[in-house]
């Protein structure tokens, strides 16, 4: 009989980490569904039949074996946080267009699992809101608003016809995000004190509903930190650098930024710091790499939030550093075992 030594680990197989991700995702989705309504469940089923299907396709058309591939898990993680980070009440098509584009396109167009350089599932976000910026800004509002009167069935209906009961008009249901409603509101000059008492705002603890799903993927997170899923330095230093500069600019003058706790409990920043960020094929491998990338996240996303375009940044943010993230690792390797600093070969390059 081989024995193997005790320092020899036996690596975890695809489909249980997948399946780790996937659970650790069910608390959001839970709060999701208690927020907007059950239609996150539809989007949810879109999304994992589309992506399985592309998978298959283009598994086929690369004469790759579609079993081993289709079940790994991979494309369904892809599929549950792109559906999460659309408008709940977004119409079919735009779901199975995304998904499409993230499994087609951003995942086996550069050679499948493992070769991606992007994220599937933000390449297939930015390609959405770039493309289709009315349809992605129209969020309907939290349940609890008194407006709000839609129930699964209907919600059902809106996604797959785009039609509401009669009398009944998208407007009467649509919301701003938090982080929309501030930015339209500072560029109109209203002061956050205003702006902070609106409707959408009052939910105790969190500047929003949306506070609550953030709070459910930190949850998650640490289910994955605990279970070693995840490497702790990305989640950390994403959050952290998004903590430190908005901690900075919001003691400075509070009047016209908002603070670390609105942006930490807000839009997609507990998601991409827990879910996203932490992608091993497209982050960095070494430790002090994955500071230093998740850390320009983080600053990046402050930035695009308050001085961009958009409402949120994360998704752009994490483009932006996949670009990165090889050369964050080439000059970011520790030293071999037995030198003081990095091998020759590195300093050479």
């Amino acid at each position: 009989m081989i024995r193997t030594s005790p320092h020899f680990i036996k690596p975890t197989p695809l489909q249980v980490v997948m399946l780790k991700v996937a659970g650790a995702l069910l608390p959001g989705i839970a709060v999701y569904c208690y927020v907007f309504g059950a239609g996150i469940l539809l989007q949810l089923l879109l999304a994992t039949v589309t992506a399985i299907a592309t998978e298959a396709a283009c598994l086929k058309l690369r004469n790759y074996p579609v079993k081993p591939f289709i079940t790994d898990g991979s494309a369904i993680v892809t599929a549950w946080l792109l559906a999460l980070s659309l408008p709940p009440l977004s119409a079919w098509w735009m779901i199975v267009l995304a998904t499409v584009i993230a499994i087609g396109l951003a995942k086996h167009l550069y050679g499948g699992l493992g070769q991606n350089p992007f994220n599937p599932a933000m390449i297939g976000f930015a390609v959405m809101i770039v493309s289709f910026p009315a349809q992605m800004g129209r969020w309907n509002a939290p349940l609890s608003l008194p407006n709000v009167d839609l129930n699964t069935w209907q919600q059902f209906g809106y996604i797959l016809t785009g039609q509401l009961p009669q009398g009944m008009a998208f407007d009467t249901l649509a919301s701003a995000t938090p982080l929309d409603a501030v930015k339209t509101a500072l560029m109109q000059s209203h002061a956050m004190s205003d702006i902070l008492g609106g409707t959408i705002f009052q939910a105790g603890v969190f500047p929003s509903e949306m506070g609550w799903i953030a709070a459910a993927y930190l949850l998650g997170g640490l289910f994955l930190l605990q279970q070693r899923v995840i490497q702790w330095q990305l989640p950390v230093a994403f959050l952290a650098a998004l903590a430190a500069l908005s901690s900075v600019f919001y003691l400075l003058d509070p009047a016209h930024y908002t603070s670390p706790v609105f942006h930490l409990f807000s839009g997609a920043a507990m998601l991409g710091a827990f879910f996203i960020a932490t992608d091993p094929v497209t982050a960095p491998t070494t430790p002090r790499g994955r500071l230093i990338y998740a850390a320009l996240i983080g600053l990046l996303t402050w930035l695009i939030r308050t001085y961009g375009g958009y409402p949120d940044g994360v998704a752009f943010a994490v483009i932006i550093m996949n670009i990165a993230a090889p050369f964050i690792d080439q000059y970011t390797q520790p030293a071999v075992f037995g030198r003081k600093t990095a091998s020759p070969a590195k300093k050479g390059t």
